[in-house]
């Protein structure tokens, strides 16, 4: 188990290490640099900007540079937000879009797999086609027009809940709710489908035919086996909705690491893209670890594989 950890973790580091340098080498290949988009300077001051942050430099000086503060945790200085460099930007927006993030993850997994457990119990019922056109409608629609739709109906229309900001609670449960649809209905087809196949195995029928209680069935013996497939899929999700998401953060005017992103592409401002992109990439990297540990646990067979490889 030891050796499987790692080298997941030289894995890690190799994968960072190619995202780091692809970023690096897509931002070095757009057209014109930080300080085009600034007209009203004369060509000498973005002369002397460039100069004072390095890019005047060869590529292979500017690239090794940057390797050496990236693992010393420096992302460098943003071109465009004075006085800050991308870790303030990180420190402040990353708190934000963790608190999203965690409030639609919550969401996202508990009532994803009620929903997809609840539509395999009632198969080919009314619950069945409901909990299905709900997981559809999720899937297809995309996230910026649920964000829409749900501003319309509960701030605009009921006015029960504010439209945009991040001041209180209740500024936090329309995003929460947008961000966290598309994952819950992809986790409650998931469910559904792995719980449909889990009551076809053998000793579900044999617990069934025995009289055993439904609910006892469910939860104890289907649902675990169910699991296995959504928790695979919490890697890549938890990453996502923890570092928040840029359309969501951007449309309810959210504070949050998302809206740094989306403002840096706007104004060109390279570290901080490559800063965010590393830190996402971090943060991808160590949820899907996370996920493979789980996945153990709750799977014995993983256990055994790992020994075997070792």
């Amino acid at each position: 188990m030891l050796k499987y950890f790692l080298r997941r973790i030289v894995f890690m580091i190799v994968t960072l290490f190619v995202i780091v340098s692809a970023t690096f080498f897509l931002m070095r290949l757009a057209p014109g640099n930080p300080f085009t988009s600034e007209k009203q300077l004369p060509p000498e001051i973005q002369a002397n900007l460039m100069a004072h942050y390095g890019l005047d430099q060869p590529w292979y000086v500017q690239y090794f540079d940057y390797l050496g503060k990236i693992v010393q945790w420096d992302f460098g200085p943003s071109f465009k937000y004075k006085g800050q460099t991308v870790n303030d930007l990180i420190a402040s927006g990353f708190p934000i879009s963790l608190q999203l993030g965690i409030e639609a993850l919550i969401i996202a997994v508990f009532f994803g797999i009620l929903l997809g457990v609840y539509a395999a119990m009632r198969q080919n019922k009314f619950g069945d086609y409901i909990s299905v056109t709900i997981a559809v409608f999720g899937i297809s629609v995309p996230s910026f027009i649920m964000a829409a739709l749900l501003q319309y109906i509960f701030a605009i229309k009921l006015e029960w809940l504010p439209v945009a900001t991040w001041e209180s609670f209740k500024h936090t449960i329309l995003p929460s709710v947008a961000l966290a649809f598309m994952p819950l209905a992809y986790i409650a087809r998931l469910t559904r489908s792995t719980m449909l196949e889990v009551f076809s195995n053998d000793y579900i029928k044999t617990a069934k035919s025995k009289g055993f209680n439904e609910r006892i069935i469910v939860y104890r013996h289907a649902l675990r086996n169910s699991l296995l497939p959504v928790v695979s899929y919490l890697g890549p999700l938890t990453a996502n909705v923890i570092t928040g998401s840029f359309v969501i953060e951007k449309i309810f005017g959210i504070p949050g690491l998302g809206a740094h992103f989306v403002q840096s592409i706007t104004n060109r401002d390279y570290t901080v893209i490559m800063g965010v992109t590393a830190f996402y990439s971090i943060i991808l990297l160590l949820s899907i670890l996370i996920v493979d540990i789980i996945y153990g646990l709750i799977d014995p067979r993983i256990k055994v594989a790992a020994k075997k490889e070792g």
